[in-house]
């Protein structure tokens, strides 16, 4: 059973991002899981090692309610999810790699029946370059950004990283993230990975392609593909209308609703003082306490 074979990998503590099962895990049982992403050298990838522009993502905000939502379109179907607006450079780093195709075509190379399904290695699209799937990205990483109320809860959508040996800071992968589909073996990841969104559709999905057939590196016997990820124009225009729509003013209430407003303020008042007489009466003579 895939479920029973899927603990025994967490216990040996020796699986990577990319799937090498030689490759001893740096760190604890978190960082030597699937989600623990290696960064392919800059040059790789990205020779200018540049990190996305905050003018044109100021831009692109503009157009976007604050907790956005995208469609993650797969050859097994969509996965809809949204981001966490109190994540924000997880956040806008997605929206970038996703406004600029990043995504495209690119697999779901690490998949665990049980935990995870993870992707967005751009050198999946290459088959030749197999032995380093699970180690590529944009040449850069993003601060880690982990929060308590942010779990591992069926859905999560979160980054990828090195180990803490290799990456105390807890820095994320700038492009690979995962989606989690058993939120209990994932439960140990909380508070070590930043999760930055949900799945709001398409769990089905998940659990669909985290059943698929795997070779003995966790990789798809039959690729799954990412084709593209975009925004969800109607969803996020509800969103964004919703965000810009003034506060309603509360209607007037009846004479009588008036009349009963006009005494609160002097009923108030004398509670008020009656109050404070007491409770100097009460106070005179004791000595008040102050613990270090």
């Amino acid at each position: 059973m895939k479920h029973g074979f899927t603990l025994a990998i967490l216990a040996l503590l020796a699986v990577s991002c990319g799937g090498r099962r030689g490759r001893q895990a740096e760190g604890d049982a978190a960082d030597s899981l699937a989600t623990a992403a290696l960064e392919a050298p800059a040059a790789k990838e990205s020779p200018k090692n540049e990190k996305p522009d905050t003018a044109s993502l100021a831009k692109t905000r503009s157009k976007l309610p604050q907790e956005p939502v995208f469609d993650i379109v797969t050859t097994m179907g969509t996965i809809r999810v949204k981001l966490y607006k109190d994540t924000p450079k997880h956040r806008d780093n997605f929206i970038k790699l996703a406004l600029t195709h990043y995504y495209d075509n690119v697999l779901f190379h690490r998949v665990i029946d049980g935990f995870m399904i993870q992707g967005g290695d751009p050198y999946t699209r290459d088959t030749s370059r197999v032995e380093e799937w699970g180690e590529g990205g944009p040449g850069y990483t993003i601060d880690a950004e982990i929060l308590p109320e942010h779990t591992h809860k069926k859905g999560a959508l979160a980054a990828a990283r090195r180990g803490d040996l290799a990456n105390p800071m807890k820095e994320s992968s700038g492009s690979q993230f995962y989606l989690v589909q058993d939120s209990t073996n994932c439960k140990h990841l909380n508070g070590a990975y930043t999760v930055f969104g949900e799945t709001v559709g398409g769990l089905n999905v998940i659990d669909r392609i985290a059943r698929v057939q795997t070779d003995r590196f966790d990789r798809p016997v039959h690729p799954v593909r990412i084709l593209r990820v975009s925004p969800n124009a109607q969803l996020n225009k509800r969103a964004l209308e919703e965000e810009s729509r003034p506060v309603e003013e509360m209607p007037a209430g009846t004479p009588e609703d008036t009349l009963r407003k006009q005494k609160e303020p002097a009923e108030r008042s004398t509670t008020l003082e009656v109050q404070t007489q007491v409770d100097s009466s009460v106070l005179r003579g004791r000595k008040l306490k102050h613990r270090e």
